[in-house]
């Protein structure tokens, strides 16, 4: 009898430390699993930075997504504005995972004419509450003959990649880089440097006139995540640039030539959105 008890309090000490780990959870890189789906809720048709972006980015180009998390965007901008090819590469294997996945089920339902589903209902069990946007597919079809005529899997691809750290294939260059909210998650783990760096290769792998679109969190959201792990507090102390100089930075240190504030368009957009979105060319 003893001994049973024992075991029911070694399973109970068991239940309670994985409750603890469960509740625990942090995300050091901004890697949430429903990263969409707080961000933008549950009602959402489209992304609302879609409806600021121009076609011609994007139209017959090839792209990169830095930080594309479960690549619910990145699957969206190829699908209305017909890239080439776009690469969505994120730190966190379970995103890219997840962003396969998505796109695997964007594929059939393109292909099938299915009927506008959310992309909450494209993940399964193990997936679910990933985004919350819904992927309109019919109404893509119907703007544009693209999807019907290539396969989205040829287009679009995802890699696990720590972009700061990571090296880039010799001789490859992209029309579009895109780097939405991801900014402020490689300046807290990598400093004043990982910015610096960040910024220097997104300029390295454009192409002469190609674009590079950043999304910057503000610094209150620098001050929101400072204590997700040691490693972002102890950058947090030492940081010296602040998003607002980023544009000086982008333009004079580093050698773009031309910006553009496409924020005014979500001025009517919901809470989350308030960010700038500041478009760079080369």
């Amino acid at each position: 009898m003893e001994t049973q008890n024992q075991n029911q309090n070694q399973n109970q000490n068991e239940k309670q430390k994985q409750n603890s780990k469960k509740r625990k959870q942090v995300f050091p890189y901004g890697n949430y699993k429903s990263y969409y789906g707080y961000r933008i809720g549950q009602d959402v048709d489209e992304d609302p930075r879609l409806k600021v972006l121009r076609k011609e980015w994007f139209e017959g180009k090839e792209c990169l997504d830095i930080g594309c998390n479960n690549g619910i965007i990145t699957i969206q901008i190829a699908q209305k504005f017909c890239c080439q090819s776009i690469l969505g590469v994120d730190i966190d294997s379970d995103r890219v995972q997840d962003a396969y996945w998505n796109l695997r089920k964007t594929v059939r339902l393109t292909s099938t004419g299915n009927k506008p589903v959310k992309a909450s209902k494209l993940q399964d069990k193990d997936h679910a509450d990933d985004s919350g946007i819904n992927i309109d597919t019919k109404e893509i079809s119907k703007e544009h003959s693209f999807s019907d005529q290539i396969d989205l899997s040829n287009v679009v691809s995802f890699k696990r990649e720590n972009f700061v750290q990571g090296r880039h294939p010799p001789g490859k260059h992209y029309d579009t880089i895109l780097c939405l909210s991801v900014s402020k998650w490689i300046h807290l783990n990598w400093g004043d440097d990982g910015l610096i760096t960040l910024f220097a290769e997104a300029w390295k792998l454009l192409r002469p006139g190609g674009i590079f679109v950043l999304e910057p969190q503000p610094w209150k959201s620098y001050e929101s995540n400072r204590n997700v792990s040691e490693t972002t507090a102890a950058n947090y102390r030492n940081i010296t640039i602040r998003p607002e100089q980023f544009q000086e930075i982008l333009l004079d240190k580093i050698g773009f030539r031309t910006v553009k504030d496409i924020t005014s368009g979500l001025a009517e957009s919901k809470t989350g959105f308030n960010r700038p979105i500041l478009v760079f060319g080369k």
